[in-house]
């Protein structure tokens, strides 16, 4: 059984002429263990599969599957409860909340998530990890792009969720970088056995990644 599936997966959006079909008929499958890269350009597809993937949106037609249980079956707290429980997102937007410093992002998380969150000796080594353990007193606005990316990663692995989803996580990244988190969510599925999920442009990571599906017109095929 897949740790996520999609089945038959389409979104469009808007009406007649005005209609945008964002994916078509996708199949997609996910085990914990596993770093999968969907690669595409820009308008592919790419935010929506991710968002679909991790219950932010709904699609047209077609089964979102977590664990083998379908999500439409559920009601809108059950789902808010698997997003919060087992799925760790992190987006371009990076989603931190500007008047909170960089330690009490963690804290704010831990209020509303109050068990299974790492312990405060594995939070401390993934921030060092990430080379960020001395902004924990700076708000996001005193923080470059690449800083707040990964404070925003370091967020999103805090809840110690079973499935990650990564939009564009490297975007503001030197290679340097790149190479440091791409090793890391490598070592997360591999060593923490979560399935992880990345979408993306950014070639750099191909090397880390177990499978590579390319995704062009809303259409997803994996490569050979």
């Amino acid at each position: 059984m897949a740790t996520i599936e999609l089945i038959n997966i389409s979104k469009t959006f808007g009406t007649g002429l005005g209609q945008v079909t964002a994916l078509k008929d996708v199949n997609f499958q996910a085990d914990k263990g596993q770093l999968i890269l969907i690669l595409g350009p820009s308008g592919s597809g790419k935010s929506t599969f991710l968002t679909i993937l991790g219950n932010l949106q709904t699609p047209s037609s077609g089964q979102v599957k977590l664990n083998g249980l379908d999500l439409a079956q559920l009601s809108s707290r059950q789902k808010e409860k698997i997003r919060l429980e087992k799925i760790g997102f992190v987006l371009q937007a990076y989603n931190l909340v500007p008047y909170l410093k960089v330690k009490d992002q963690f804290n704010f998380v831990s209020r509303i998530k109050k068990s299974n969150n790492l312990s405060s000796t594995k939070l401390n080594a993934l921030l060092a990890k990430l080379e960020i353990a001395d902004l924990v007193d700076k708000y996001p606005a005193n923080l470059s792009g690449g800083q707040n990316q990964r404070v925003a990663i370091a967020r999103a692995l805090y809840t110690n969720p079973e499935i990650i989803l990564a939009d564009e996580p490297t975007a503001a990244l030197d290679s340097h970088r790149v190479e440091e988190v791409g090793l890391m969510l490598h070592d997360l599925a591999q060593k923490e056995n979560k399935a992880v999920i990345v979408v993306t442009h950014d070639l750099r990571l191909r090397k880390h990644a177990d499978s590579i599906y390319q995704i062009t017109d809303g259409i997803l095929t994996k490569e050979a």
